[in-house]
């Protein structure tokens, strides 16, 4: 299969943790490094007890982590030589690397540590020597030193490379669209985090994440240098990856990737945070450097279906569009509060409930026509009353935890129908061996319905069946959307731009933004309204705007205008 549709569509492993002396258990996958190593992708999560190998990007197998600790957070790997050398995070003890020639085969070996860490990264340069970044917190900054290639120990005295400033850089604030204030009424300090390093044309781009991985918000924000130990410079285009709206927001603590074929991939953690703040997820992005050298990363429609080519063209629009947005629903049965309409409101955080766990609840979505439908992803959701260990398991960690290394399965069966009436199936995964929480299935050649039903067989631990979203892409009927005009812009800080359009009742907006004509990077989806505050701004950058309207046919683009 050639299209992706984010989440990633592998499979996000359970963990029970200790959340203020009460258990919660939900799936989790965040932090990702992913490498190009011997023609294939390794992409290593933190909480997941190993990695992911791909020969394409788009299908993914699991492979237990060996010899390495797997509870610690934000797992850094890179190429040196013919060996992976991966590393991960803890402030209160001495932080090894290890390195494996075959990670699937033959495990790691370990180099002792020399000194504790938080959210590693390692960057080989041209000339082979090996630089080391870190950093993960409200209050220090993102360090770098080089390392003796030798030993892995320090040749140098750490040096402070990145500090926040919530001051100049809105995009840096905490809270929900950087709405955090403390009793003063005052911005609170964000987290400055998850460092990762490539080089381009003789710079280094130093990229960070901000401000918490629980906020729609959460991002990754890019500085340039000459020298891989600085002075580095704020990039024009910040945050480069950013995706605060759409079905699931977040698109931050990554990294970034040059694939076989040249084209460069962002990969970053997409934010859930309904059973625990760190329930998450992973996504992948087109990206890539400008004329001018800005690094950026097409997010505007961020959770739709991709092709993945040869050569990428990183801003093309989507082959298919949202044909489920709102549309009426019908379930065998439902809790009150999670009912059917939940599944297609385009929010992650929002699902149905079946009232029961019998095999064979199902929903059922009314397309309203007959329509070309090419894809189709089913997002389970996890909603467990009172969770309980496995019998012989405890909570271990820094962060009380158990990740449960147990083989679900989540079985279903996809059908369709023209009228209502006579059904034919699309898949069937009654019988399925895999446990994906995010499915995802693609008609490249268009089947025609109206009616998409799914029945659910098995969910882990016999839970429930939810669904967050039954997301169906095609091609729909009738007229283009009008197009939408700015109505008024309004400064409400020197970080915050109120926008608002003309509402032409189309399926929903992108605004975009950035600091050239040519140059609208950023972007925010919304549903349901027609004006929105961009809180991501640079105090005293120069900012475009423009708001695309876009329905089940098509994209209608509206004026750019220059704000100041």
């Amino acid at each position: 299969m050639d299209y992706i549709c984010n989440p990633i569509n592998m499979e996000y492993k359970y963990q029970f943790i200790d959340q203020k002396g009460k258990l919660s258990l939900s799936r989790e996958a965040a932090d990702p490094s992913i490498i190009l190593f011997k023609e294939k992708y390794y992409l290593f999560p933190s909480m997941t007890k190993g990695f992911l190998v791909s020969h394409n990007l788009t299908e993914w197998e699991f492979h237990p982590l060996k010899n390495v600790p797997v509870y610690d957070y934000a797992p850094d790997v890179r190429v040196i030589g013919d060996y992976i050398y991966f590393s991960a995070s803890k402030w209160d003890a001495n932080c090894s690397f290890y390195r494996s020639t075959d990670p699937i085969n033959k495990g790691f070996e370990e180099i002792p540590g020399t000194f504790p860490f938080w959210d590693p990264n390692l960057f080989v340069d041209d000339d082979g020597k090996i630089y080391f970044y870190w950093g993960c917190s409200d209050v220090t900054p993102i360090y770098g030193v080089e390392l003796n290639p030798q030993d892995m120990t320090p040749m140098t005295e750490p040096v402070e490379l990145i500090f926040s400033n919530i001051h100049k850089y809105g995009f840096e604030r905490r809270g929900e669209d950087h709405k955090a204030l403390n009793s003063e009424g005052e911005s609170t300090a964000p987290y400055i985090e998850g460092p990762w390093m490539d080089k381009y044309k003789g710079k280094y781009y130093l990229q960070y994440a901000f401000p918490g991985t629980e906020f729609n918000i959460y991002g990754d924000g890019v500085y340039i240098s000459d020298s891989p130990l600085g002075p580095f410079k704020l990039a024009k285009n910040n945050p480069f990856s950013y995706k605060p709206g759409g079905f699931i927001p977040g698109a931050g603590h990554g990294s970034t990737l040059k694939d076989k074929k040249g084209n460069w991939w962002h990969l970053a953690t997409m934010r859930i945070s309904v059973n625990h703040p760190f329930e998450r997820r992973l996504g992948i992005w087109p990206a890539g450097f400008d004329k001018e050298g800005e690094l950026f990363c097409n997010q505007r429609y961020g959770d739709w279906p991709m092709k993945v080519e040869n050569l990428m063209e990183p801003w093309k629009k989507p082959d298919w569009m949202l044909l489920s947005y709102n549309k009426p629903c019908r379930a065998s049965s439902y809790v009150e509060g999670r009912e059917p309409k939940f599944a297609t409101d385009e929010n992650v955080q929002t699902w149905w409930r079946a009232a029961g766990n019998k095999s064979g609840q199902w929903i059922e979505i009314d397309l309203l026509d007959c329509l070309d439908v090419r894809a189709i992803q089913i997002n389970f959701a996890d909603e467990i009353d009172e969770p309980k260990l496995p019998e012989g398991k405890s909570l271990i960690g820094d962060m009380p935890r158990y990740i449960d290394e147990k083989k679900y399965y989540t079985r279903w069966i996809l059908e369709a129908s023209i009228d209502g009436e006579e059904y034919f199936v699309i898949e069937d995964k009654s019988k399925a061996e895999t446990d994906l929480a995010h499915d995802f299935i693609v008609r490249e050649e268009g089947l025609k319905a109206r009616y998409i039903k799914c029945t659910i067989m098995e969910v882990p631990y016999n839970q429930n069946p939810c669904i967050s979203g039954l997301r169906i892409f095609g091609l729909g009927k009738g007229p283009l959307p009008a197009k939408s005009d700015i109505i008024t812009t309004e400064f409400i800080s020197d970080l915050d731009l109120l926008v608002k359009w003309k509402d032409v009742k189309a399926t929903g907006y992108n605004v975009l933004w950035g600091y050239a004509q040519d140059k609208l990077y950023h972007s925010y989806m919304v549903f349901g309204k027609n004006k929105l505050t961009i809180g991501a701004l640079i105090k005293d950058q120069a900012i475009f705007v423009r708001v695309d309207a876009f329905n089940e046919v098509w994209i209608t683009e509206g004026d750019v205008i220059k704000v100041k």
